[in-house]
């Protein structure tokens, strides 16, 4: 009769309790994503892809069950931050949300990082153009702005971003459609423009609606008119360039970007996570509220818009003169 040999049963146990302690974290580390994501924003702190960064970190911690920390790399037009996401290890917890400069700067800039270094995850929506003057300048309609040009060229300083920014490419299409000539004048971002037009630095902006709707409805600033196909909610009182007889409709827009080599399955959880956070209706009121069209589209929608946007901008850019680097 074989005898009861505590000793082997309790270095059994401890042999099991060890593999077990080794196998947890194992398993822990196949759970995606279990640590902090971060969110690069391209541009400084304050502005239209800030804002709209923080909204989204806010509302999508709740769906990714981590903490999403937005982190400002501005530089270069936007092109800075697009590198750091482009360069970042392909493990998914480094991600970037861009506008269409993205596009535009991969031609403009022979430094800017090509958009297939990018891998997109969803479409965050469009931020359509507009065009807005200083209310002492005088001039109140989009008619007013042209004959201002017309007799004097040049002597209406525009902000904007840096060229190939999109309210770079907003100034440069309204200049076409127009037949006219701004002196474009480029800042960091769009909160150094809200502040230089508010200071009398620059007498003309074209940013979106957002930036400066306090400033429209207190009367100092004008918005003259939106390059989109409808009035923006935030300005109902402001036409569209059509309205006015101007051919003219173009909008920025935001996605949610890896870097290319992140492997599909955490593609896949990403945009899951996102997906859940675009569509959530308290993500939707405060994205509104602040100032943002929401129109979320899934991973391979947002693959076919960008491509359509490329597509969109390449023979303007080229007709300005503005591709410098990559040609199509």
């Amino acid at each position: 009769m074989k005898t009861f040999n505590r000793r082997r049963v309790t270095t059994a146990l401890a042999i099991l309790a060890s593999s077990a302690a080794f196998a947890a974290p194992a398993l822990a580390q196949d759970e995606f994503p279990s640590e902090p994501i971060t969110l690069v924003v391209n541009w400084p702190a304050g502005g239209g892809g800030d804002r709209a960064g923080r909204v989204l970190a806010q509302y999508a911690e709740k769906h990714a069950g981590v903490s999403v920390i937005v982190n400002n790399v501005a530089g270069a037009g936007g092109s800075t931050g697009v590198r750091f996401v482009a360069e970042a290890d392909p493990d998914g917890y480094t991600l970037g949300i861009f506008g269409s400069s993205v596009v535009n700067q991969q031609y403009i800039n022979p430094n800017a990082p090509a958009v297939d270094s990018l891998a997109p995850i969803a479409l965050f929506g469009p931020d359509p153009g507009a065009l807005e003057v200083r209310t002492d300048t005088g001039i109140e309609t989009l008619d007013d702005y042209r004959k201002r040009l017309e007799e004097e060229p040049g002597s209406l300083r525009n902000g904007n971003d840096a060229p190939g920014g999109w309210s770079y490419v907003v100034a440069a299409l309204i200049e076409e459609a127009l037949d006219v000539q701004m002196t474009k004048v480029p800042y960091q971002g769009y909160s150094p423009t809200v502040a230089a037009i508010m200071s009398g630095e620059i007498e003309t902006a074209t940013l979106p609606v957002p930036q400066l709707i306090d400033q429209h409805e207190a009367g100092d600033i004008r918005i003259l008119a939106v390059t989109a196909e409808d009035r923006h909610y935030l300005a109902p009182d402001v036409p569209t360039f059509k309205e006015l007889g101007v051919d003219l409709v173009a909008g920025d827009w935001r996605a949610v970007f890896a870097p290319a080599g992140t492997p599909d399955d955490r593609l896949a959880k990403l945009e899951e996570i996102m997906m859940a956070t675009l569509e959530d209706p308290d993500f939707v009121d405060a994205a509104k509220n602040a100032g943002f069209i929401i129109t979320p589209a899934n991973r391979e929608a947002t693959i076919t818009y960008i491509q359509k946007a490329d597509d969109a901008i390449y023979p303007v850019l080229d007709a300005a003169g503005l591709v410098k680097a990559r040609k199509k």
